[in-house]
């Protein structure tokens, strides 16, 4: 699809990668851009238009897909991370996780895959993460909820083909955004995670590797569990050393 002239909504667009998504998209001329958020007086970019959207809400959600019937582009990036770990960790925190990273992104679209259909099919981003393929200590429930919203993603592609549209799943390492500000490594910068998925879905792109951390970890998927995790351990290590 083409991004100018499409009509996008963005959630989580106050902040990090959210706000350059929406910033990115009105630079490449979108028609509009619907920016969402749980307190949208926090969004403060100009020439959006704002919805509140809290995603681990089913009534919400269908009121933001009621006050934007026109959308043709949406983009599912809101998501939270508790560092919360699987076996020793706030069960209540991992549930949370899951609401909001995976059925809070399957709940929008559920709810937007009518209107993208009336809308000649469009597409739907889901921004995930390399984290999709890989534990880590301290983030288990994180890694838990990325890679469940894999699946979901992909499940939803095959779901939604037969109505034109398309699913793009985007992965990257670390962006520079709140979330990732207490680890000191190379992040990539969100307008350039935001343009790396707009071209993606120019392009009809299922999946897009946004930086060469995601492309290193999705090459050594078809290693052993073993030889997985013993690469992964020296692949972090050399990132924090770096």
């Amino acid at each position: 699809m083409d991004i100018n002239n499409s009509v996008a909504l963005v959630t989580g667009a106050n902040r990090g990668l959210g706000r350059a998504f929406a910033q990115r998209l009105l630079e490449r001329g979108a028609q509009k851009v619907y920016a969402t958020a749980r307190r949208p007086e926090t969004v403060d970019l100009p020439g959006v238009e704002v919805l509140p959207l809290d995603i681990t809400d089913p009534a919400s959600v269908r009121a933001a897909a009621e006050a934007a019937p026109d959308v043709s582009l949406l983009i599912n990036n809101a998501g939270i991370s508790t560092g919360t770990d699987l076996v020793t960790g706030s069960l209540d925190a991992v549930r949370h996780e899951l609401e909001t990273n995976m059925f809070g992104h399957l709940g929008m679209s559920r709810e937007f895959a009518p209107t993208l259909a009336r809308n000649g099919g469009g597409a739907i981003v889901n921004v995930l993460s390399a984290v999709s393929w890989f534990g880590i200590k301290g983030a288990n429930a994180y890694h838990l909820s990325k890679a469940a919203a894999w699946a979901m993603t992909n499940g939803v592609r095959l779901e939604l083909a037969e109505q034109g549209t398309l699913v793009t799943a985007v992965h990257l390492g670390l962006a520079d955004t709140d979330m990732a500000a207490g680890w000191p490594v190379d992040k990539i910068a969100p307008s350039d995670l935001a343009d790396a998925a707009l071209d993606g879905v120019e392009a009809g792109s299922a999946e897009v590797l946004a930086d060469q951390w995601s492309r290193d970890v999705k090459s050594r998927l078809p290693l052993t569990p073993e030889e997985f995790n013993a690469a992964m351990g020296r692949a972090l290590a050399a990132l924090m050393a770096s």
